[in-house]
């Protein structure tokens, strides 16, 4: 029988966790789950599920929470006509591919390998949110033909296999391609939901022993975290979106950056020691 208080202390710090990454959805569109998939290892880990699928568990779980922000960000930044939809039309179903074959890929590793992806991709992202410059260019307008072919689905697969939306790759993507910064971040919005559903419907499917698992978990996504977090996602990711559309990111943005390298970095480091 689980403490009564812990689980009580897992639910208020889930509760905080999920408004900080609607906020940050809204406001950075970095999704939520560069945030939620930390939260999620870390608190279930407390609660003692810490078998060989704990990563996939908060990769189906942080995705769960990512379509309804992601939808309910991109519908607050299309009032504002933020949205590029010829962008979502056209790159859309590349993405998609690329985040089917990553929730296949996703399904058949182990924790420490999921852990250690998660790790390296989160210094990349930590990296160029902390460093990168708003005036890097690799083209004046967004790749077609072969470039979109083989970068669309890339951003999908990284992504699925990070348990995040589309924008911790997709805004870098479109700010290098020309798109202005809040264009890209209300895009990047609809990138989440494109990922989002065919790596849920995947992770329903992963059969995790029940004793390696919360209750109230159907394939590796907690109906319980999901909850709790997508409650306050829906709450505060509004916020976010006011937030981008009313003052400069790039302070913020560079903190963030340092945040998320040293979560990244301890993530490397149990994957590696444990």
């Amino acid at each position: 029988m689980m403490d009564t208080w812990l689980l009580l202390q897992m639910a208020l710090v889930l509760i905080v966790i999920g408004g900080v990454a609607g906020v940050l959805a809204g406001l950075l569109g970095v999704g939520g789950g560069i945030v939620l998939v930390p939260a999620f290892f870390y608190a279930f880990q407390t609660l003692g599920f810490d078998g060989p699928q704990l990563m996939q568990l908060c990769l189906g779980t942080s995705l769960a929470t990512i379509i309804v922000t992601s939808v309910r960000s991109v519908l607050g930044h299309n009032k504002k006509g933020a949205v590029d939809w010829e962008i979502l039309r056209n790159w859309g179903p590349t993405i998609a591919v690329g985040a089917a074959i990553g929730v296949t890929i996703a399904a058949q590793l182990r924790s420490d390998v999921l852990q250690a992806i998660f790790g390296l991709l989160g210094i990349v992202v930590g990296i160029y949110m902390g460093l990168g410059r708003s005036d890097w260019r690799l083209g004046e307008a967004m790749p077609t033909g072969g470039k979109r072919i083989a970068l669309g689905p890339m951003v999908g697969f990284l992504s699925v296999l990070m348990g995040i939306g589309g924008g911790s790759f997709g805004v870098p993507l479109m700010s290098l391609y020309n798109t202005p910064i809040h264009r890209a971040v209300a895009t990047a919005a609809g990138f989440g939901v494109i990922i989002a559903v065919p790596g849920v419907i995947g992770f329903l499917l992963v059969d995790i022993p029940d004793s390696q698992r919360p209750a109230f978990s159907i394939g590796a996504v907690n109906l319980v975290a999901f909850g709790l977090v997508i409650v306050m996602t829906l709450l505060t990711a509004p916020w976010g979106v006011k937030l981008a559309h009313s003052m400069d990111a790039k302070p913020l943005k560079r903190v963030f950056g340092l945040f998320l390298t040293l979560i990244a970095l301890n993530m490397l480091r149990k994957a590696i020691w444990g």
